[in-house]
Parts: C-alpha cells; sequence; structure tokens
C-alpha cells in the first residue's frame, strides 16, 4: 500500500489516491505494457487514466463527470479468464472513447465507474443534459 501511494505521489501529485489499477491481460494475465488507473485527487477530481507502451508511452486521461456511458463486451473466452472490455463513451473533444481491454472483473469495474460519475455529477452539481450539444 505504500508503495502505491509513492506512486500516486510521484505521477499525479500530492494527496492523489490510486482507487483501481489494472493492466490488460493475455490468458488472464498482465503481461502487457497497458495500464489503466481511476486517480482520485480529494476534493478537485477523479479522473481515468490509460497508459500504452513501455519505451515510448501514450497516456490518455478523462474526467469521470465528462464520461457519458459504459459498455461491457465479454466473448466466451474472454468469461473462461475472467476478463472483459469496457468502453467508455466521454465528452472529451479530443478523445470521445476510451477503451479498457480486457480487464480483471468487468462488470465490477463498470459498476465502481458508473458509481463515482454519479458522485462526481452531484459534487460538481452537475445534470447529464448540461453535456449535451
Amino acid at each position: 500500500i505504500l508503495s502505491e501511494v509513492v506512486m500516486a505521489n510521484k505521477y499525479f501529485g500530492p494527496d492523489c489516491k490510486i482507487l483501481w489499477k489494472d493492466r490488460k491481460r493475455i490468458f488472464g494475465l498482465p503481461w502487457t505494457f497497458t495500464r489503466y488507473e481511476i486517480v482520485e485527487k480529494p476534493g478537485e477530481w477523479i479522473k481515468l487514466f490509460s497508459h500504452v507502451g513501455l519505451l515510448s508511452t501514450i497516456s490518455e486521461e478523462t474526467y469521470f463527470y465528462r464520461i457519458d456511458d459504459l459498455q461491457v463486451y465479454q466473448s466466451l473466452f474472454d468469461k473462461m479468464f475472467g476478463v472483459g472490455t469496457i468502453t467508455v463513451y466521454c465528452g472529451n473533444a479530443s478523445n470521445d472513447t476510451m477503451v479498457l481491454q480486457k480487464i480483471k472483473n468487468p462488470y465490477k469495474v463498470r459498476d465502481m465507474i458508473a458509481t463515482l460519475v454519479e458522485k462526481e455529477r452531484k459534487e460538481k452539481g452537475m445534470r447529464y443534459s448540461e453535456f449535451q450539444a
């Protein structure tokens, strides 16, 4: 747990907490260099991060209050290994979807994301209709 606090402080600043993290999995094992994290800076924001790569890394992030919808996909093969893919639809100008591929317990993660989205919107006093153009 101490190493998670140090990692959160190193990458995201002081007082940040990693609420969830996982890697893209192959045959149910985290052998890839694709990482996903949900990070909270209490009182300020909750963000979803995606980091892809080892030597060169592409990082994407989205604020939770911008998330519009979630979709879970599990093939038969995915079900055998307890993984699935979550597609996050969001209102970002640069990227309107974020795909969390082959993560463990996808339905639990989807429920956690949905709960945090509602929490963020309540705290910021936002309604869904404010995001529609």
